[in-house]
C-alpha cells in the first residue's frame, strides 16, 4: 500500500518512521507542514492523487492545550477542518483514515475507565476541536479509524517526561498534580499498535489506546526520577486549584483498551515498563 503520514516529524510521526524499515511491504510518505499543508484543501487532494495514497494516518495536530484557548482559529484549522480535507481525499480513492484524537473529548468527571460509547463533553478549545475533527473524518470517509489516546510522550518532541527530567536536574523542588488521574502513553506503544491495524486492515470506528495501568501526574514524576536516577529534588504533590492552567484538564482519563485489544489481538506494556523503555534510550 501507498501510505501518507502527516505530522512526521512529531513524537507519534517519528516514532510511525523508526518502523517502516521493518514494514518494507509498503511505500510511506512521511510529510509535515514543509512537504503537505493539511489546511490546503487543493494540494491535500492534488497529493493524494498523484501518489496514490491508499491509506492515511494522520499524525499532525494542534496540540498546546492552553494556547489553543488563545488560538482558536489555527487550533480548529488543524484540529477539525485539516482531517476533514484527509478524510475527503482518501474516500475518493477509496482508502482508509487513521484519525489520532484525545482523551480530552471527555470532561473527566467518570471513575471508571471511559469506553468508547461514552458521552463525549470536551471543556477546552482543543477536546472541542478534536471531537469536531473526529466526527469530520468520519463523514467524509467510511473508512475512518479513531483511535483517542492520552498523556502522549517519547524520546521526540517536547513532552511530560522530557520536562521533568530536565527540571529534576535543575531544581531542589518541583511541585506537581496528583489530583488528576490518567495512563501515560509511551508513543512507540501507539506506533506499533497503528502498524498492526494497517498490516490486519483497518477496522473503522472509535478506539481507544494507552498504556495499562492507572497514575497521577504527581506519582507519574516521581517514577520518571526514580528511573533517570534524579535524587536531588524533592517532588510534592499540589491540588489543580494550586496549578490554574486556562485550559480546564479532565480530572481522570483513564481509557478502556477492551475493544482495541480484541480487535486486534494485541498485548499493551503497562506504563512503567514502557517508561523505562523510553528513559534507557533518553540515556
Amino acid at each position: 500500500m501507498n501510505i501518507l503520514i502527516t505530522g512526521c516529524n512529531g513524537q507519534l510521526g517519528n516514532e510511525m518512521q523508526l518502523l517502516e524499515a521493518k514494514n518494507p511491504q509498503h511505500t510511506y510518505f512521511n510529510t509535515d507542514v514543509g512537504e503537505l499543508d493539511i489546511t490546503d484543501q487543493e494540494a491535500v487532494g492534488a497529493f493524494v492523487e498523484y501518489n496514490q495514497i491508499d491509506g492515511i494516518v494522520n499524525c499532525a495536530a494542534y496540540t498546546a492545550v492552553d494556547k489553543a484557548e488563545d488560538n482558536q482559529e489555527l487550533c480548529d484549522l488543524l484540529n477539525r477542518v485539516a482531517p476533514g480535507y484527509l478524510a475527503e481525499a482518501i474516500e475518493r480513492r477509496g482508502g482508509w483514515l487513521i484519525q489520532i484524537s484525545t482523551d480530552y473529548v471527555f470532561d473527566g468527571t467518570n471513575h471508571t475507565p471511559y469506553v468508547e460509547t461514552d458521552p463525549v463533553c470536551p471543556n477546552s478549545v482543543y477536546g472541542r476541536t478534536k471531537l469536531a475533527g473526529e466526527e469530520a473524518a468520519q463523514r467524509a470517509c467510511s473508512r475512518t479509524m479513531i483511535i483517542r489516546t492520552a498523556w502522549l510522550y517519547s524520546t521526540f518532541g517536547n513532552n511530560f517526561v522530557k520536562t521533568m527530567i530536565r527540571l529534576g536536574n535543575e531544581r531542589p523542588q518541583l511541585g506537581v498534580i496528583f489530583d488528576q488521574i490518567g495512563t501515560p502513553t509511551y508513543a512507540r506503544d501507539l506506533a506499533v499498535c497503528i502498524m498492526t491495524a494497517i498490516n490486519q486492515g483497518v477496522k473503522p470506528g472509535v478506539y481507544h489506546f494507552s498504556n495499562e495501568g492507572v497514575i497521577s501526574w504527581y506519582d507519574f514524576t516521581k517514577a520518571i526520577h526514580r528511573l533517570a536516577g534524579i535524587t536531588t529534588c524533592t517532588v510534592r504533590p499540589l491540588h489543580t486549584s494550586e496549578y490554574p492552567t486556562p485550559a480546564a484538564r479532565p480530572h481522570y482519563s483513564v481509557l478502556d483498551k477492551t475493544k482495541i485489544k480484541q480487535a486486534y489481538g494485541i498485548e499493551i506494556p503497562y506504563w512503567e515498563e514502557s517508561l523505562a523503555e523510553c528513559i534507557e534510550k533518553l540515556k
